[in-house]
């Protein structure tokens, strides 16, 4: 595929993902009538379902990363050029913030708008080194090994994560990003994103580190 076609790709399906992650979470808090466990359930099923669709629509054309930590690992393990990093990422971040502001246009919200949701502290960075992690090794460990399921094996991952992790598993700096302009259910203040976003980064090195041992692309390959 073509480097433009690949980086429409990446913005237009991380845009689409933010919609449904915001989109889904404006409209959970606004039925579930306070009740933060229903809101919660709806917003992680229709992001998991979600990224089913968007991962299965683009994976073929550029891999279907949406995500900066994605790439990064993808990069180190020689699955994607150097010179296509930066590329990859300015698309997801900028595609991240359009599907806010399509979200918003869809709730009639203004389209930016800096959220007051605190998400932070030791347990919620930790949550998200978690999440993160989980993420790489999914992604990891099944595209080396049964490929075919990726797409299902992350989006249940993250959907599960939702749940299990006090930061409800942002695990992608582009969405963290984008999330500190909405004020909605899905949102983060954004003075609390850079210590989402380290932890993000740093949980994905060491899973990329670890489950590039664990499953060797040679060995993997001859199986």
């Amino acid at each position: 595929m073509s480097m433009a076609r690949r980086l429409v790709a990446e913005g237009l399906g991380t845009a689409l993902l933010l919609a449904v992650v915001v989109g889904s979470g404006i409209m959970a808090e606004r039925l579930a009538d306070g009740n933060s466990a229903v809101a919660l359930l709806a917003n992680a099923i229709a992001t998991g379902a979600g990224l089913i669709a968007l991962i299965l629509m683009f994976g073929p054309v550029s891999g279907a990363h949406f995500n900066p930590v994605v790439t990064l690992s993808e990069a180190y393990q020689k699955n994607l050029p150097a010179r296509d990093v930066l590329p990859y990422i300015l698309l997801q971040v900028l595609g991240a913030f359009a599907g806010v502001a399509a979200a918003h246009a869809m709730f009639d919200l203004p389209l930016f708008f800096a959220s007051a949701h605190a998400r932070t502290g030791m347990a919620q960075w930790w949550s998200e080194f978690v999440a993160s992690f989980g993420l790489i090794a999914v992604i990891i460990s099944t595209s080396r090994s049964r490929p075919a399921v990726t797409p299902f094996a992350v989006a249940a991952y993250i959907t599960a994560a939702y749940w299990f992790t006090s930061s409800t598993s942002f695990a992608n700096p582009a969405v963290t990003l984008a999330r500190a302009a909405s004020n909605s259910f899905a949102g983060i203040r954004p003075v609390d994103a850079p210590g989402f976003i380290i932890a993000q980064l740093l949980g994905a090195a060491v899973a990329t580190l670890v489950f590039c041992w664990l499953y060797p692309a040679r060995a993997v390959a001859q199986q």
